[in-house]
């Protein structure tokens, strides 16, 4: 049973050694480590460089080691503990939870785990705004609504304060904002809290909205961001600055212009601006970094142009909830609730919380690729935008079907659009992985597409598959295209199936499929066909089965 034995300690694996009875601080202390980072197992009788040596005597009975650990931990930790046999001796392998809420050992010790330089894991200890940001990435406080140490209202800029009030009529927000004075406005955003004496003191969010830049330099030294453009290797642009948020949206933006070529598309009267990155999902992607990021830790937000990308990064990861596999579809769960309010009722950012979709929804209706996420970690959100050229004959199309429903394509229909011109040829199933749903509704949404004539599907068992229609490769003056991706006729197939008995003397079902390009219930009915008509003869059965040329 040696393979149940992770290879090497991890940041999710801890082995702990046995044979001089490891004390119960340190084992409490060990769990506690796991919790606080990612969960994991600690496994109780192995030396740190994997070896099992096994339990000491004491530990033999582990029947009480759950409730040792749920005793000393705060809150309590449950675990689940079993006995392993490996190489004849026995350990303990104890599985950790990762905990909803910072946990501590009951004398108070908090610990996480983490990598070192050389990728080995070590325990140590969590500081104070360590621990606060934990708490915010759990969704357990909001550092943006609390006061900031030593601010006072002399910190907050009135000229930051009307650059707000227009910012509310530029981007479309809350016009109720607009009839407030400067303390009902502060208070109606966040920007302030009332003392029980009376007296008022700037929160995080309001610093960050509307602080003068020497306070935020003094109060909030975590703050600050980057526009960088690098090109071949040559640096064009590289300055930081920390600048109020609404300031910092409007020099980002200005400064980035310049670096953003623009062309026209003629749709019929109308010209449709092109350009290398949409402005709106520009804007949505950088203050998203902007709001979201961990104040708790260094580092400042980067917008860096590169030759073939816009890269938009910022400290701290996804919040607890928010993975890679449901950023399209989950709950919106701000890490700065506050803020992220604030920043929605002034109208920057997308009212509903679901800024993701006006990302991607500005990469694919230019044919571009989606935005992608992949370099995003614990440690930090990064977002990749491809710069590389539109499709306009696919921007003609979303273009022309928007303006036939007097309304945007649902994110789910332009994602499955791109996709099928992407990959020529799709199933539900395919689709399901992109949109991140369940195969019935990106059946729905690609039954939708059909229904309109945008796509045209193949086939009606599970295999049903999906091509853009004969239309759409008419308009983009590819009919040759079309005929590819849609397949032969039924009696196309059945003579290429007939070709190739008499040239090969025997064909099976997989190489029936790949042959006229059909799924497995559709070569099994094509088969069946021709067995009936008695032009192919069955060898054998199941998958050893083959099929030669009747006599």
């Amino acid at each position: 049973m040696n393979h149940l034995l992770p290879p090497a300690e991890s940041l999710t694996v801890e082995f702990k050694s046995d044979r001089r009875r490891l004390p119960d601080h340190e084992l409490v202390e060990a769990v506690v480590c796991l919790a606080n980072t990612e969960g994991g197992e600690l496994w109780l009788g192995v030396e740190d460089d994997g070896t099992p040596t096994g339990l000491h005597p004491d530990h033999q009975m582990l029947i009480g080691l759950p409730g040792l650990i749920a005793a000393r931990t705060s809150p309590s930790l449950n675990v689940t503990v079993d006995t392993v046999e490996v190489n004849g001796l026995p350990v303990a392998r104890i599985a950790v939870p990762k905990a909803r809420a910072v946990v501590a050992t009951a004398s108070g010790v908090y610990v996480r785990r983490r990598l070192k330089h050389d990728g080995k894991p070590e325990c140590t200890p969590m500081l104070p705004h360590e621990r606060e940001s934990r708490a915010a990435s759990l969704g357990l406080t909001d550092v943006s609504s609390q006061p900031v140490a030593g601010a006072t209202l002399a910190d907050l800029d009135p000229l930051e304060r009307e650059r707000l009030r227009q910012a509310v009529q530029q981007y479309g927000g809350d016009r109720v904002l607009l009839e407030l004075d400067d303390e009902a406005l502060d208070g109606a955003l966040g920007l302030t809290v009332r003392e029980p004496d009376g007296s008022r003191l700037p929160t995080l969010t309001g610093l960050l909205l509307v602080g003068r830049e020497s306070a935020l330099r003094e109060r909030v030294p975590t703050h600050e961001f980057a526009f960088q453009v690098l090109a071949q290797q040559a640096v064009r642009f590289n300055e930081f600055r920390r600048f109020p948020l609404l300031k910092a949206l409007d020099w980002l933006e200005t400064n980035f212009r310049p670096y953003n070529p623009e062309e026209e598309l003629q749709v019929g009267l109308f010209r449709v601006p092109v350009p290398m990155v949409d402005m709106a999902a520009f804007r949505e992607a950088v203050a998203n970094a902007l709001i979201h990021r961990d104040y708790h830790r260094l580092g400042a937000v980067h917008v860096r142009l590169e030759d073939d990308a816009l890269v938009i990064s910022n400290p701290g990861g996804l919040v607890e909830g928010v993975t890679l596999a449901n950023l399209l579809v989950t709950e919106p769960r701000p890490r700065n609730r506050t803020l992220a309010d604030a920043m929605k009722r002034i109208g920057v950012v997308e009212r509903s919380g679901r800024g993701v979709d006006t990302i991607y929804r500005g990469m694919l209706k230019f044919g571009r690729p989606a935005p992608d996420y992949s370099r995003t970690d614990a440690h930090g959100v990064v977002v990749r935008l491809p710069t590389e050229p539109a499709d306009l004959d696919f921007r003609r199309l979303v273009v022309e079907e928007e303006r036939r429903r007097s309304a945007e394509l649902p994110i789910d229909s332009l994602i499955a659009l791109a996709a099928v011109r992407e990959l020529k040829r799709m199933t539900a199933d395919e689709l399901a992985q992109r949109i991140q749903r369940d195969a019935a509704s990106a059946k729905r949404t690609l039954e939708a597409l059909t229904e309109v004539g945008l796509v045209e599907a193949h086939g009606n068992t599970r295999g049903r598959s999906y091509t853009l229609s004969a239309a759409v490769y008419r308009q983009a003056g590819d009919k040759a295209g079309y005929v590819r991706q849609a397949g032969f006729t039924p009696l196309q197939n059945e003579q290429m199936v007939l070709s190739y008995v008499r040239q090969h003397g025997q064909i099976r079902r997989a190489e029936v499929m790949a042959l006229c390009r059909l799924s497995e219930g559709q070569a099994k009915e094509l088969i069946r066909k021709l067995k009936e008509r008695g032009e192919l003869v069955q060898h054998g059965e199941r998958r050893a089965a083959y099929y030669t040329a009747s006599p």
